[in-house]
């Protein structure tokens, strides 16, 4: 059992804080959270690898910076912000390299996602999926927080460092948009 799941935010601060602990509570850190982190980057990034190297990223970012946590936010709400922009950072990078013109790039993820030998969902993830990717990339972000984490707009809006309305309508338009998608996919079928 996880030991990171029984301390409080603070705890878990000077923990890292304490050079005689702070390896032995990053490390499970690590095991607590690395599958539930790696997911939230997959669902962003599209392909197993890219996802599997940001992932990477995030936890070294988050080892370096341990010593200044702080508590303020959950440890996963800290975590989560790193995947975030690790992630947006990769997206703006493929971005530049692969194409210019943002449709290319929104049809180089679709075509990742059905040709991904690690995918194993039914027809109707992968439509979601496409319909999710369709989304502007915040958009993307707050839905996959909102519907597949499940995160509460209070520690979203930490993560986003965006205001809860905004999120709100975000998810909202978000949501629209992806049953727009799904509706115009299965009248076409």
């Amino acid at each position: 059992m996880s030991m990171i799941k029984e301390m409080t935010n603070q705890e878990i601060a000077d923990a890292l804080a304490d050079p005689a602990r702070r390896e032995r509570v990053f490390t499970d850190i690590m095991n607590t959270y690395q599958r539930q982190i790696y997911w939230h980057i997959r669902r962003l990034v599209v392909r197993h690898d890219d996802a599997d190297d940001i992932l990477q990223n995030t936890f070294i970012k988050a080892w370096t910076s341990s010593a200044s946590y702080r508590g303020d936010a959950s440890i996963t709400t800290w975590l989560y912000r790193i995947a975030t922009n690790e992630s947006i950072d990769f997206l703006n990078s493929a971005h530049q390299r692969y194409s210019s013109v943002l449709s290319e790039m929104d049809d180089y993820l679709v075509n990742s996602f059905t040709g991904d030998p690690w995918f194993d969902g039914d027809a109707a993830e992968q439509k979601l999926q496409e319909a999710i990717l369709t989304l502007p990339r915040k958009q993307r972000i707050v839905f996959n927080l909102r519907y597949y984490d499940e995160m509460p707009y209070n520690e979203m809006s930490k993560v986003l460092d965006t205001t809860e309305g905004a999120l709100k309508a975000s998810y909202h338009h978000a949501a629209k948009k992806v049953e727009d998608f799904l509706r115009q996919s299965v009248k076409l079928s």
